[in-house]
């Protein structure tokens, strides 16, 4: 009874932080702060996966959420390498 109202709730106020970390990325002044609201939309993405899967009992959601946190953080390397340096590939 209580572990269902809670997996709800969090996934209410992972919504509520995707919608924020939403206006960040469209309203950011700067590219860092887009950035940042990029990675936060990824773990938010993946934290609603990961509810989603205790939520329905399933063990591919474990494995969809692996992949994303894979991605999102070479991603993220990638965007701030290019922001620091300007290039991706060094000579």
């Amino acid at each position: 009874m209580l572990l269902p109202a809670a997996l709800y709730f969090a996934l209410c106020c992972f919504g509520i932080a995707v919608i924020f970390a939403t206006v960040r990325l469209w309203l950011g002044p700067s590219a860092q702060d887009r950035i940042l609201a990029l990675d936060t939309l990824y773990i938010n993405g993946l934290l609603i996966i990961l509810t989603l899967g205790m939520e329905l009992g399933s063990l591919l959601y474990f494995d969809i959420a692996l992949l994303i946190a894979l991605f999102g953080f070479v991603g993220s390397a990638a965007l701030a390498k290019f922001l620091l340096r300007g290039e991706l590939i060094e000579p």
